[in-house]
């Protein structure tokens, strides 16, 4: 077809806090946005969060061209300095955004398929001429639009990692699903409350969500005497176990890792170094162990949280020449710049529309799902982004180019992917960055009071580049 695209659409991919930044900017350049959400309403995915508080505060969690777009209706940012739940950042925030976009959002829209009109991905001959075109189903059955431009702001919340190490999920997991979940317990809700009240629960992941569920699990575990938690890890315990702690540009999410280190000294969790989980089996009361690959079996628990990152979902993708990095899954112009096998520090140098390019032009993976498979995804991150992202779609490159976003470190040095790695860990305490202190692997550790000699997280030295 040779259909003209200036006069179409940007199709917009998800209704999250990047997706509606997206299309508060492309209303301020007077094109016309189309924002497909797959959830009941925007936001879908924060508010499945909902309980969990924000380590950004609200001056970092609202993008300047949606306030312009809000300001006509009297609505006022809430306390900058204040730190808000998902909750309420999908209640205050991100639901006015989306009243004011009006029917350019639309709910219970989930996209099956982008392409390009009349090419597959294998077809050269005028591919660039053609108009995208994108296939999505609602409660009214399918529909397709077509577009002058894609932005994928569709985020990872629906596809965890599981608890398998290798990447896959664990032998028997999938069988387990009635005692396994991915999310951080909402203890709020009475049910899952009494999932883990009274009881033990192995906790397996290493960043800001299983330390914000260890906290959770020591608040109950004071309210409810025999609440235990297992905190398994796939590395050792170094200085950085706990995160950046008060080295941490960024308060509250220092203060996440101090909280988790706390539960531990508490004696409300015990850590499990060294452990890579391969089997998850039921014993004959139906409770879950786990088994690592190297055979040992911990005690039994009543329920396994998964908290091991998130990766993208890019099946619906499949017929648009991405490129992608082959460990991350992320675009290989920013890869680089975010990937855990190689930066320390936390440190994300600034980025735009280029880093986020494909070699199918006019496509763009934003927000978390641009991240691929790295985690310390900022939301700021997102806003910055899509603002860059917007005016390449407009044709302005200088402000496109224009990238001036400095983001906060997190006083840790190294990422998951040094971390797993013993040689990593052994580099690092010969005088490496930070130089975190291995625990020998496949041991049960209790940090804090009563640990024996030696067994102790270490404090990050100071000077460096974790104490700048």
């Amino acid at each position: 077809m040779t259909t003209t695209t200036s006069d179409l659409p940007v199709v917009v991919i998800g209704a999250g806090p990047a997706g509606l930044a997206a299309a508060a900017h492309l209303v301020e350049r007077g094109l016309a946005p189309l924002v497909l959400e797959a959830g009941p309403a925007a936001a879908a995915a924060v508010r499945e969060w909902g309980h969990v508080r924000l380590f950004s505060t609200w001056a970092e969690l609202t993008d300047p061209a949606a306030e312009k777009l809000l300001a006509p209706t009297g609505w006022t940012r809430p306390d900058p300095a204040t730190y808000p739940s998902g909750g309420e950042w999908a209640e205050r925030y991100l639901q006015p955004l989306a009243d004011v976009l009006g029917d350019r959002v639309r709910v219970d829209a989930i996209v099956t398929g982008v392409s390009r009109a009349g090419r597959d991905r294998v077809v050269d001959a005028d591919r660039a001429n053609q108009p995208f075109v994108v296939h999505f189903t609602t409660t009214d059955g399918e529909e397709r639009v077509f577009a002058r431009a894609v932005i994928d702001a569709s985020g990872t919340w629906t596809t965890p990692s599981p608890a398998g190490a290798d990447g896959l999920p664990a032998l028997g997991e999938k069988a387990a699903a009635d005692r396994v979940s991915y999310r951080v317990p909402d203890l709020t809700d009475p049910a899952v409350r009494a999932r883990h009240a009274g009881r033990r629960t192995a906790v397996i992941g290493s960043g800001a969500s299983a330390f914000t569920a260890l906290a959770t699990l020591a608040d109950l575990a004071e309210d409810e005497p025999g609440t235990r938690a297992v905190w398994i890890l796939r590395r050792g315990l170094s200085g950085s176990t706990f995160g950046g702690g008060e080295a941490d540009q960024l308060p509250a999410r220092g203060a996440l890792g101090l909280a988790a280190k706390a539960a531990v000294d508490n004696g409300y969790a015990d850590a499990v170094t060294g452990f890579r989980t391969e089997a998850v089996e039921r014993d004959g009361e139906g409770r879950l162990v786990l088994t690592s690959e190297d055979g040992r079996r911990l005690d039994p628990v009543d329920e396994v949280v998964v908290l091991t990152g998130l990766r993208p979902d890019l099946s619906f993708l499949s017929e648009l020449r991405l490129g992608l990095d082959e460990r991350l899954q992320a675009p290989t112009g920013l890869a680089p710049l975010i990937d855990p096998n190689q930066h320390s520090c936390g440190t994300v140098y600034p980025h735009g529309h280029r880093e986020l390019s494909h070699p199918e032009p006019g496509v763009y993976l934003v927000g978390m799902k641009s991240y691929g498979r790295a985690p310390t995804f900022l939301a700021m991150t997102g806003y910055e982004q899509v603002r860059s992202v917007t005016a390449a779609i407009a044709g302005d490159l200088e402000s496109a180019d224009r990238v001036e976003l400095t983001l906060p470190e997190t006083g840790v040095c190294g990422g998951a992917g040094l971390f797993d790695d013993p040689a990593a860990d052994e580099q690092a305490d010969a005088g490496g960055c930070c130089s975190p202190t291995p625990t020998p692997a496949s041991v049960l550790v209790r940090i804090g009071v009563g640990a024996p000699v030696g067994t102790g997280a270490e404090k990050a030295p100071e000077g460096g580049c974790c104490g700048s």
